[in-house]
């Protein structure tokens, strides 16, 4: 074997070494919501493999932030809704609107503290992946329910996901399920199923839809409690034929006739490449690593690794190929400066405001992602907020100034319901970003010996800066440079 050049060697030789700050940056970025120099120098030693399973390994099934008191509270049924009056139904709304802040709010703190990145990286998604909106959905208790079932699969059997996505309460009623009968079926939540979750446009009939629709029929929510139930007397019992195969099928068998096409692996797999490789998916390595996630019984795990330990993960092509979304810039920017943060409010509507509302993403498509992220307006909100981190001191000044300006806060009047918030809303909205503090002396301790601007460079962008740095500049004015350089959009 003395005959291979010394590049033939290179690939499979990278991944015995250790990966080094830059790998693990890279590896950290893409897995998670932003490294902190301490994250990257604890990965930095490793070789990738053994960084990989440490983050497999990791991953959660369960929050660690206590959720909101009234995630408990029983749901006020839609008959009780529908004979109350104006005013209670008013004040039902505005209920949910406070309570759906709160929500936000819960999940910001839990991607701000969660011991695995990885798993709230793959709950968010899912979220874009089994799409449900509380605009349409109305109840917030339902919409908690659904990001706790998505935490709970979120890098588990993509099978049991799909079955148990299905029968969500909240995909129930934002699909309309609940009006899927014998008779009269409802073909939203097959068309969907088959497109967007599973096989992908152009991979089935509109035939295969009007009888994957007739299996579905009975799936129904028990209004009292919200819980999903089959109601026999609705379900269609008769024979159906999707994709080839007929039988009397239900629900739960046509899911499994879709989890049986390879199609729906490599859906899946290619939607993964993009969320964590690159734009464009490589589709004999997607063929390949779908082939080992469907032979492990779609096993997230499996699919995961192969994708983290492929040559394209790894490649320098792809460093800096995606464009982080709101969430990545928000939070990735508060977790790599380790940011104070008391009440995360504000930053749920920061979020919000740059186009990425949760738990309500634009249509059942969910958010297109990439340079979707990036136009005109959010690219100034971008900046502006990258500007306004920096000056804590100064934020909630300004904040109180823009509220009470004839239209208010442009980022903030994007916001569906911020206005409803009332007086002590705003109160907690700006007494919360008070308490968001940079400390850059705080942050330097986390590096070694002395910190040079390159050194912070490395560690805040995936690939050099668009723009020079000042030389003589101090810590926090160079920090805040590179947050605003272009290149920090991208990870």
């Amino acid at each position: 074997m003395h005959w291979l050049t010394p590049f033939a060697l290179v690939l499979p030789l990278a991944a015995h070494a250790a990966m080094g700050p830059d790998e693990a940056r890279h590896l950290l970025n893409r897995a998670g919501f932003g490294a902190t120099p301490r994250e990257i120098a604890a990965y930095a030693p490793l070789t990738r493999s053994e960084a990989v399973d440490r983050l497999l390994a990791g991953t959660r099934r369960s929050a660690t932030t206590p959720a909101p008191a009234w995630v408990k509270e029983p749901i006020t049924p839609p008959r009780v809704l529908r004979n109350a009056s104006p005013e209670a139904r008013r004040e039902f709304q505005a209920q949910e609107i406070r309570r759906g802040f709160d929500l936000r709010t819960w999940w910001i703190a839990e991607m701000l503290g969660t011991p695995s990145q990885l798993t709230e990286r793959m709950t968010l998604f899912w979220h874009n992946h089994f799409v449900s909106s509380q605009q349409k959905v109305r109840y917030t208790r339902l919409m908690y329910e659904q990001n706790v079932l998505l935490r709970r699969h979120a890098t588990g059997n993509f099978g049991d996901l799909l079955h148990a996505a299905a029968k969500d309460p909240a995909m129930i009623l934002y699909l309309d399920s609940a009006s899927n009968r014998k008779g009269k079926p409802n073909e939203n939540f097959a068309r969907e199923v088959m497109e967007l979750f599973t096989l992908g446009e152009g991979r089935y009939t509109e035939q295969d839809i009007r009888e994957a629709a007739r299996a579905f029929t009975g799936w129904s929510i028990e209004p009292e409690a919200g819980e999903f139930v089959f109601r026999k007397m609705l379900h269609d019992d008769g024979p159906k034929t999707v994709l080839g195969r007929t039988g009397s099928f239900d629900g739960d068998a046509v899911l499994d006739i879709l989890l049986a096409q390879g199609a729906t692996a490599e859906f899946v797999v290619a939607k993964l490449w993009r969320e964590f490789v690159s734009p464009e998916p490589d589709p004999e390595a997607v063929k390949r690593i779908a082939a080992r996630f469907r032979g492990a019984r779609y096993d997230l795990k499996v699919a995961l690794r192969e994708i983290f330990l492929s040559q394209a993960f790894w490649a320098p092509e792809h460093r800096g190929a995606l464009i982080k979304s709101p969430v990545d810039l928000v939070i990735g920017t508060l977790r790599t400066l380790d940011f104070h943060v008391g009440d995360p409010l504000p930053l749920a509507l920061v979020v919000a405001g740059l186009g990425q509302n949760l738990f309500s993403p634009p249509n059942v498509k969910g958010w297109p992602g990439g340079e979707a992220w990036i136009n005109s307006s959010t690219l100034l909100a971008r900046k502006q907020f990258a500007e306004r981190i920096f000056r804590a001191d100064e934020m909630p000044r300004v904040a109180m100034a823009q509220m009470n300006r004839r239209g208010g806060d442009a980022d903030l009047a994007r916001v569906r319901g911020f206005g409803q918030m009332g007086e002590a809303g705003r109160e907690r909205f700006v007494r919360a970003l008070y308490e968001i503090q940079f400390d850059s002396q705080a942050w330097l301790g986390q590096f070694e010996g002395a910190v040079t601007q390159a050194d912070m460079t490395r560690t805040l962008l995936a690939r050099d800066p668009v723009n020079a740095l000042t030389p003589d500049a101090n810590a926090r004015e160079t920090i805040q440079r590179i947050a605003l350089d272009p290149a920090y959009q991208l990870k």
